[in-house]
């Protein structure tokens, strides 16, 4: 019996580590989009370099589509593990698509990857055939994806290229013939046009867009795609990208390269700020400019070093001791990830705090379709001053920000020290001073209010029930509250985490039933909230296992709590 697929299309592939799927799904990503499909991809790996079970699933979409989807329509399983890891996910409408003889599932369509590679001129175009049989199935764009071929071998032998071309050949043949399915998505011309990012560089062209000329970090999983990716830019751009021995030099190099001018990123994930504590907390006495990328993956300690959650907000909230004033943002959007990474150069710059940007692993090594990104027109403020013989570095002011020098720009000296200092910056221990020095770095919160971004509504403005989330949770929720069908529930989504935005409390005390959706165990946003607004979420809808929430339980979950109506809820 003919399957027939409209409109949205989820693919999975399935293999050990090293047996290419990022290979495929590279491919695949720029075939997809050139032909003018939308398109999202989320790989599940472990941390291993060989061997394990690892997916990668993408959604082809005619429209825009970018929740995370938990049903697999075609599953493309290149050993035999996947089956039984995967099978909660597949159902009876799966279609499995593969090498018969390797893998051995009933019912499965079978495609000899290796044989048709073999033919084409070496196995190890298995890959590209892969890549090709989707295309043919899809009735993607061929001469594109030869395009795209041409292009990603260009620096190869002419023996390579002409193979890959006719492992793409053949496996298009292959995947237009195949019985049983019909597959029918509709193209859209503007999708051609744009962008095709994973998160990562999102982040690192915000950062870019910023003025940002000095990365440093200390390679750890999810983080280090944004340090790849800047070392990658700065080929181009002037920037300088040191790798450094560890995380304490890390965050020390960055408030040196800001002391000294610079526009400089931090890119960790938890681990890495744990051991970067006590220079944040140098960072708040010194009132240095910083901006921090923070990829979050479960913890405590390694944790699942290769999976995402959302469970260092309450790290960030607090990282460094004392009591120091700074900003928390955490983009949605691949667009976000883009604005709010260039906004913070500014922002750290103007107010002289740390900004921390909190993405995750699903966010990092996600992958899709977006227009391109918009830039301001007006250039980002230095916000430095010449400095004279007078020139005091710590200035009591009244909004709280002192003028900012810079060694050697000016006749007057810039004094910083890691202890409570005067307005010159000389150690003091003067307590009336010291009272005043505090108030003056906290005054600087008010001022922060003048740019804080309002969380975002999506859905009806009457509504009863508002679904509250932050960070990369936003398509998924957004998608699964659409097809709840219902016009009384909204979605609430917070990008600006901290300064919670004062126009929160106005959307939160509209609505009945309060429910909070976040990926860790403990409702870390949930308890902002209340501690900041004073509103109780009457319901969580927590996920904490290493996964990304998928629609469909967001939407299992949101019905659950629509029918209770807040009154029978766990209270946060």
């Amino acid at each position: 019996m003919k399957r027939t697929i409209r409109d949205d299309l989820v693919i999975v592939l399935a293999g050990e580590a090293g047996q290419g799927l990022q290979s495929i799904e590279g491919i695949l990503a720029q075939i997809v989009k050139r032909s003018g499909f939308h398109y999202l991809s989320l790989s599940e790996f472990m941390s291993r370099v060989r061997g394990g079970s690892n997916s990668t699933a993408i959604r082809i979409s005619s429209r825009s589509a970018t929740g995370v989807p938990r049903r697999i329509d075609i599953l493309i399983p290149l050993h035999q593990e996947a089956i039984p890891r995967l099978r909660t996910r597949i159902s009876a409408d799966t279609i499995v698509i593969g090498e018969k003889e390797k893998i051995g599932y009933p019912g499965m369509i079978d495609v000899p990857f290796a044989k048709i590679a073999a033919e084409s001129g070496n196995a190890v175009f298995a890959n590209t055939v892969a890549a090709g049989v989707i295309g043919g199935m899809l009735q993607a764009d061929e001469e594109a994806a030869a395009a795209f071929i041409r292009s990603h071998f260009a620096r190869k032998s002419q023996e390579i290229r002409a193979g890959n071309l006719e492992a793409l050949r053949r496996g298009y043949a292959a995947g237009k013939g195949l019985a049983g399915i019909d597959i029918r998505l509709e193209k859209c011309a503007e999708v051609k046009n744009d962008l095709l990012l994973s998160g990562s560089e999102a982040i690192a062209l915000g950062a870019l867009a910023g003025g940002c000329d000095y990365v440093c970090g200390y390679p750890m999983s999810p983080s280090t795609g944004v340090l790849e990716q800047m070392a990658a830019l700065s080929k181009s751009f002037a920037m300088i990208v040191e790798q450094v021995e560890d995380e304490v030099g890390v965050i020390n190099m960055a408030l040196g390269a800001w002391y000294a001018g610079a526009r400089a990123l931090v890119t960790t994930s938890g681990g890495g700020l744990a051991l970067m504590s006590e220079g944040i907390s140098l960072c708040g006495m010194i009132e240095s400019p910083l901006v921090v990328h923070l990829a979050q993956r479960p913890g405590p300690a390694t944790g699942l070093p290769t999976r995402s959650e959302q469970g260092d907000l309450d790290l960030v909230l607090h990282a460094g001791h004392g009591d120091f004033p700074r900003i928390i943002l955490a983009p949605g959007t691949l667009a976000q990830g883009f604005d709010l990474t260039r906004r913070a150069f500014d922002l750290a710059a103007k107010y002289q705090v740390p900004v921390f940007i909190l993405t995750d692993q699903f966010f990092v090594d996600s992958r899709g379709n977006t227009p391109a990104f918009a830039l301001a027109e007006d250039a980002a403020g230095k916000h430095i001053m010449e400095t004279g013989r007078d020139y005091r570095r710590f200035a009591l002011t009244t909004s709280g920000i002192s003028p900012r020098g810079v060694p050697g720009f000016g006749s007057g000296l810039v004094r910083v020290d890691s202890d409570e200092h005067d307005e010159s910056g000389f150690i003091s221990e003067d307590l009336d001073l010291r009272t005043r020095m505090v108030d003056k770095r906290l005054k600087k919160l008010a001022a922060i209010g003048a740019d804080v971004i309002p969380p975002t509504l999506v859905g009806a403005a009457d509504y009863r029930t508002l679904v509250v989330c932050w960070g990369s949770t936003l398509n998924t929720v957004v998608e699964a509250v659409a097809g709840l069908g219902r016009n009384d529930v909204a979605v609430l989504h917070f990008s600006w985490i901290y300064p919670l935005p004062e126009k929160a409390g106005g959307f939160l005390a509209r609505a009945d039933n309060l429910v909070a959706l976040e990926s860790n165990s403990s409702a870390q946003m949930a308890r902002l909230i209340r501690r900041e607004t004073g509103h109780t979420c009457a319901h969580t809808i927590l996920k904490y296992n290493g996964l990304p929430f998928s629609v469909e339980e967001v939407r299992e979950g949101l019905r659950k709590c629509v029918a209770d109506g807040g009154r029978n809820g766990k209270q946060l």
